[in-house]
């Protein structure tokens, strides 16, 4: 008899096949547990363990295995996205380079937010950006509750808007979208901090092969320990639902915003958007484990092999 395991994960191209049956992990049945929006399953996992297998944003797995969670993620990435882009800044705020933010108030939604952690990484080593003084402004919880922000980091008071206090001029800098001002919010008043951000971008892929990923997939440990050959079996489903995405891209080309996304990557990467596996992602994770170093998120010891299964 299959062992049937909770699992909650988005819905997008990727996992298409999967959640409809169409690929099946053998030995394995999966009941897929629909959480909107998907951020709050991750404060559910990393604080109470609620799923067997779970999706996770990447920084808080990093800082949620680096508290002494129990699970371990296999390879499978999500959320390709670059990160030139995405602060927006006041026109009147005297912003001219990233470098001005310093000594500033910036605001972000939380300081380990996936996409600021990439951000600020960037900036620091493309810029010459000195994070540590910048004011980052947060209006909602780290998911991982005992981790413990650098001073730099101003909690704003309960039911505070960023958006409200970048209107105001208290802050002359945020993150747009999810990481900061909110989807609904008219950003069309600020401008980018990097205007030619997409040319930054794939010159800086060029040079360093570096692909930003935002998600991951994470196994209790416990799991693990009673089916030891769980985490293969479900790394190979996802690697072959993938593949059937691809594919029908290929062939059919793009029916919404997240094909074409996908198309585009496809072109910039050179044919390889979407890779999985521990080797082929190595550089980039290496570089987001130094950005969380580098930003008092993650132990200088903590190790890529640590965190992930050796799968490829």
């Amino acid at each position: 008899m299959a062992s049937e395991y909770t699992i909650s994960i988005r819905s997008n191209g990727q996992t298409a096949a999967l959640k409809k049956g169409d690929v099946t992990v053998p030995g394995v049945g999966l009941k897929f547990v629909e959480v909107v929006p998907q951020i709050a399953a991750f404060r559910r996992m990393v604080r109470g363990l609620e799923f067997d297998i779970c999706e996770l944003a990447s920084t808080t797995y990093f800082i949620a295995r680096n508290h002494g969670r129990r699970f371990k993620a296999i390879p499978i990435f999500f959320g390709r996205q670059f990160h030139h882009s995405g602060i927006m800044v006041r026109p009147d705020a005297g912003i001219a380079s990233p470098r001005d933010l310093e000594g500033r108030d910036v605001g972000v939604r939380a300081y380990s937010v996936t996409t600021g952690v990439w951000t600020r990484g960037i900036l620091r080593d493309e810029f010459g950006l000195d994070d540590s003084r910048v004011r980052w402004h947060v209006n909602d919880e780290e998911h991982v509750e005992e981790l413990v922000l650098p001073p730099n980091v101003v909690p704003c008071p309960p039911g505070t808007s960023l958006a409200e206090k970048m209107r105001r001029g208290e802050l002359v800098a945020a993150f747009s979208g999810n990481a900061g001002l909110g989807q609904g919010e008219d950003v069309s008043n600020y401008g980018e901090l990097v205007p030619d951000a997409a040319a930054r971008e794939a010159d800086w892929f060029a040079r360093t092969g570096i692909l930003p990923f935002h998600g991951t997939i994470v196994i209790k440990d416990e799991l693990v320990e009673q089916n030891p050959g769980l985490p293969r079996r479900l790394y190979d489903a996802f690697v072959l639902s993938r593949n059937r995405y691809l594919d029908r891209l290929r062939e059919s080309g793009a029916e919404n915003a997240e094909d074409e996304k996908i198309l585009a990557m496809m072109e910039l990467t050179g044919g390889h958007p979407l890779p999985y596996g521990l080797e082929a992602n190595r550089n980039s994770i290496e570089a987001l484990r130094r950005y969380a170093i580098d930003q008092s998120l993650l132990a200088p010891q903590t190790q890529i092999d640590d965190l992930f299964y050796a799968f490829d």
